[in-house]
């Protein structure tokens, strides 16, 4: 958050109430971090190290953010994890999710567009295409088109 502030440069922490410290502790909540705030990066799980990715991307207060396959490697768990983080993005942040994980994929997105072989098979809301019989038979039943 500091990167992004005033006094940014400065080698002393900045105090509780400083406006930096109240929107890390606040950006930490929205990421769920709080309970691992104090630990080195280098100890956290893979799925934290993805959530304080996503964190350091909202520092910057984005209207707009790309994820590139953020599930890929989480475990179960992490993965819930990621979808409440998505879903509980502001509404006025837009974003492109790339994602071979279809479950996650139609949890997060509004509408959806499924490529296949490098064309575009369906596109349409999650519903849609979860119900779709060419991406049922090519992505969830392994059939090949």
């Amino acid at each position: 958050m500091r990167g992004v502030a005033r006094g940014r440069y400065g080698f002393r922490r900045a105090r509780a109430t400083h406006p930096s410290r109240l929107a890390t502790d606040e950006l930490l909540h929205r990421v769920r971090l709080e309970a691992v705030a104090d630990q080195l990066v280098s100890s956290l799980s893979h799925g934290e190290q993805r959530q304080l990715e996503i964190g350091m991307a909202l520092a910057g207060a984005p209207r707009f953010i790309l994820f590139d396959e953020p599930a890929a490697g989480l475990s179960p768990g992490e993965r819930r994890e990621l979808v409440a983080l998505l879903t509980a993005l502001p509404a006025h942040m837009s974003y492109i999710i790339i994602e071979h994980d279809l479950d996650v994929a139609l949890r997060v997105a509004e509408r959806v567009t499924v490529m296949h072989n490098g064309h575009v098979l369906k596109h349409g809301t999650p519903a849609e295409i979860e119900g779709d019989a060419d991406v049922q038979a090519i992505y969830i039943g392994g059939g090949r088109r």
